[in-house]
């Protein structure tokens, strides 16, 4: 059981996937529905694939000039440099030994820590584990209070140093609420501080993304719904969340739910959702939608902050803004 988890870099080696032209614009587009948006993406930005060929890819996080992705239903951690060239990191990356094919249970959301290791959230084992410089896996959250963890998802650091992330059911692939499998009474936003875990947040159906705004004082969840809803808290000292509000309620129409969540550093928030990735303002205006051939699942931004990529089902985009995102604390 434990050989499973501690795979080293020697297992890595390139995987037969290309890099793609860019989408051509019935295929892919940014609709601008405010002047607003020229601020954030420029006019005529490009929407390119980079790689494709996946299962489902989901988690991109840009490390050590690699964009770092997780291919859900392929089990696998996988890198991408900006030419398109791909490597397997980690194969069996979601934990579980034998894992049922084409189920939800790999690997999925990825944050770099302060010592230079990723934290990358396994759906399938239900834990969080920390992936080191050598691609050695070591646990590092799986239970609360002796109850095992849903099936993390997606992960972000607080300005505290405090790790927040959701717990969702995704990985219970038996009817998730219903799977016989499931221990804890609640689907939990969780901040874990100084060796303490503690449920923040517990009466959200399917909390999936998260991120703060650029002061740290706003924190974003996602519920996925379908169509969804993103909610926005007040966060106060030690983590204790107040004055919850509305975000934006996601439309029902088009393929995707509400999902992955990023955060410029103007404070617009560019979340996935039903037909698309859309363009926040931090008061709920939509300033702008990118329409993508496949559901976008997470997005990441990268580089100087100026180029994001999108992680879409099969493949992995790339749109460079004109606005910098923030990138996760402890980027390298």
């Amino acid at each position: 059981m434990r050989r499973a988890f501690l795979l080293t870099a020697a297992l890595i080696a390139p995987l037969a996937v290309h890099a793609a032209a860019p989408a051509q614009q019935s295929e892919a587009r940014i609709e601008r529905l405010t002047p607003a948006l020229d601020a954030l993406i420029a006019p005529g930005a490009a929407i390119e694939r980079v790689a494709t060929g996946f299962g489902f890819t989901e988690g991109p996080l840009w490390h050590d000039g690699r964009l770092w992705f997780s291919d859900v239903t392929g089990d696998t951690l996988r890198a991408v440099d900006a030419s398109g060239r791909v490597q397997e990191l980690i194969a069996n990356a979601g934990g579980l030994t034998d894992p049922p094919p084409g189920k939800s249970i790999g690997p999925n959301g990825l944050v770099p820590d302060r010592d230079g290791s990723v934290l990358m959230a396994q759906m399938g084992a239900r834990r969080i584990v920390r992936v080191g410089r050598d691609q050695r896996v070591m646990p590092l959250l799986a239970d609360y209070r002796g109850k095992r963890l849903n099936s993390p998802n997606d992960l972000a650091y607080a300005a505290d140093g405090a790790l927040w992330f959701t717990d969702p059911p995704f990985g219970l692939f038996n009817g998730m609420d219903r799977d016989p499998a499931k221990q804890l009474p609640f689907n939990a936003v969780f901040r874990y501080a100084r060796g303490v875990l503690t449920p923040v947040i517990t009466d959200l159906k399917l909390p999936n993304g998260i991120g703060f705004s650029p002061d740290g004082r706003t924190l974003y969840v996602t519920d996925y719904g379908p169509p969804g809803t993103i909610y926005a808290y007040r966060v106060g000292r030690g983590g204790v969340v107040s004055a919850r509000r509305v975000l934006i309620r996601f439309p029902a129409g088009g393929p995707g739910g509400a999902d992955g969540l990023k955060v410029d550093r103007r404070g617009n928030v560019w979340a996935t959702g039903p037909g698309g990735i859309r363009i926040i303002s931090p008061a709920g205006k939509v300033l702008g939608r990118i329409v993508l051939p496949e559901v976008a699942a997470n997005l990441a931004f990268a580089d100087d902050g100026h180029t994001l990529y999108i992680t879409a089902s099969t493949s992995v985009y790339r749109l460079r803004t004109a606005v910098a995102g923030i990138l996760p604390r402890y980027t390298r």
